[in-house]
């Protein structure tokens, strides 16, 4: 009885060890700690100077963390690009410790590629590039995405640039430059760009044509008593058929400061008339001119005087129509008046062609 009760038990062990040995399976394979290729790469182009910016894999191919990242081969090709080839350069492939788990910039790898030096492609030519992480072996999982710019050469930014404070607004202008010489499908535009003193961000202020020196452009769309910076780029535009436009951005400008502090006054106004009416009531002299135009006109100040005497305002407050009724006359006297305009910020104009009038 014992020995068939121990029989049984070792059978039962034998039946639990080999399912158990079932459920585990072969053994995997060791990781190969190959990175995951890159996807975001990006590539911006200022002037000669290609900059890429991309994500740093922290995973490898097959899911498992990355544990040893290798390098980051930096890859540059003017034909179709299969490969990395000899690569520009490479940096190390640290991966950073966030400090919460979505911390922005984590992981975050530039590059800034300089073009100067290259020999001149034609307009419709472009680099492509890619990024490629490698291992301590050398090997990869493959190259990143695929990004391109136009490998054309940049213009430079226009010397001479200035700017200066006008009624009108603030003048740009730069020294005439020899013009590109011609080619097919393209084009250059000079863009301007303006930003308020208490902003990071510029505003496309004006375009014009960079080779053109006739006259200078004028902003008119600043607000006053601000202070703000210009700078300007040339823009040259390829338009190859059968090819979506390529834009290449020249290198800036120096930013040159303006503070628009309206030191400007107003047009004198113009028509002057004056009228006596007092028959039969209290006797006035009514007053009419040609109203001002400007945007920022607050009113207007009358000016009256006698024969023999000094002009003297005679509106306690600015008058804000075209019109005025002096009531304070009396018989027997002739009275000379003019008027002026003042704008928002007390500027005032010169006064007006002087007229006349008798009460009888």
């Amino acid at each position: 009885m014992r020995n068939s009760a121990h029989k049984l038990l070792l059978c039962i062990l034998g039946i639990l060890f080999f399912s158990g040995c079932a459920r585990i399976g072969p053994p995997l394979p060791p990781s190969l700690e190959l990175a995951r290729p890159v996807r975001d790469l990006r590539a911006v182009r200022k002037g000669d100077k290609v900059h890429l910016s991309w994500t740093m894999p922290t995973q490898t191919s097959d899911g498992e963390s990355l544990q040893h990242p290798g390098s980051i081969r930096i890859c540059r090709s003017a034909a179709a690009m299969a490969g990395c080839g000899t690569p520009l350069g490479s940096l190390p492939g640290v991966i950073a410790t966030p400090a919460g788990k979505h911390a922005p910039g984590v992981n975050k790898m530039d590059y800034t590629d300089t073009l100067s030096g290259s020999p001149l492609a034609p307009p419709n030519a472009r680099y492509t590039y890619a990024v490629e992480a490698v291992n301590s072996y050398g090997r990869s999982a493959g190259l990143s995405n695929r990004v391109q710019v136009p490998a054309a050469p940049a213009m430079a930014p226009p010397a001479g640039f200035s700017a200066r404070l006008t009624a009108a607004g603030v003048e740009i202008s730069w020294e005439c430059q020899p013009a590109a010489p011609p080619a097919p499908d393209v084009s250059y535009q000079l863009r301007i760009y303006r930003r308020a003193e208490d902003s990071k961000n510029a505003v496309l202020a004006i375009t014009a044509d960079p080779f053109d020196c006739r006259k200078a452009a004028l902003d008119q769309s600043i607000e006053w008593e601000k202070t703000y910076f210009y700078y300007a780029e040339v823009v040259t535009s390829i338009s190859a058929p059968g090819q979506p436009e390529m834009l290449i951005e020249g290198d800036d400008t120096p930013e040159v400061k303006v503070t628009a502090h309206d030191v400007f006054p107003p047009a004198a106004p113009s028509g002057l008339e004056a009228v006596f009416s007092g028959v039969g009531q209290a006797p006035f002299i009514d007053l009419s001119w040609k109203p001002n135009t400007e945007a920022d006109l607050a009113g207007y100040n009358i000016y009256r005087r006698e024969d023999g005497g000094e002009p003297v305002k005679i509106n306690s407050e600015l008058d804000k129509e075209a019109v005025y009724r002096d009531g304070n006359v009396q018989p027997g006297k002739k009275y000379f008046y003019r008027v002026s305009a003042v704008d928002e910020r007390g500027n005032e104009s010169g006064k007006s062609e002087e007229t006349s009038e008798q009460v009888p």
